[in-house]
């Protein structure tokens, strides 16, 4: 059970940390049906946020159990700030809401991609951008190529 998200204050530190489960085997983890993701020594795993339907890559995040979970329960993309330790609603602030349409997970769990519709203005990117990768390396100098 997760406590209401008040507005522009974060989450609240009291929530229980959520626990996945670990899959019985290797085979169990890379074909079976359990969602079993694989978080690194510091609780997170790798969120790859995926326009639904141009296909054209959003960002690059980051989830702990938590953000994991509130993210399947509220059907939003729901984020670990790495530099404010903390979870991220995103578009909370922005009106950047990200609505989950689909989550899949990569052969061994340890990476999800998230298929979603942005809202607000349609952008991802903190800059201004529609997307985070927004620069193109050319004879090792980044240009923007929005």
């Amino acid at each position: 059970m997760f406590l209401p998200l008040a507005r522009n204050e974060g989450y609240s530190k009291a929530m229980t940390q959520p626990s996945f489960p670990t899959a019985a085997s290797k085979d169990a983890l890379e074909r079976g049906d359990l969602l079993a993701p694989r978080f690194d020594a510091n609780g997170l795993i790798a969120a790859i946020c995926q326009h639904a339907e141009t296909g054209e890559v959003l960002m690059l995040g980051w989830m702990n159990a938590e953000a994991l979970a509130r993210t399947l329960e509220i059907r939003e993309a729901v984020y670990f700030s790495r530099s404010r330790n903390e979870l991220w609603h995103k578009g909370e602030t922005s009106g950047q809401i990200q609505k989950l349409v689909e989550l899949r997970v990569d052969c061994d769990q340890d990476a999800v991609l998230l298929k979603v519709l942005p809202q607000g203005d349609g952008g991802a990117c903190h800059v201004g951008f529609r997307s985070c990768f927004y620069r193109v390396e050319r004879d090792g100098k980044l240009e923007e190529r929005p």
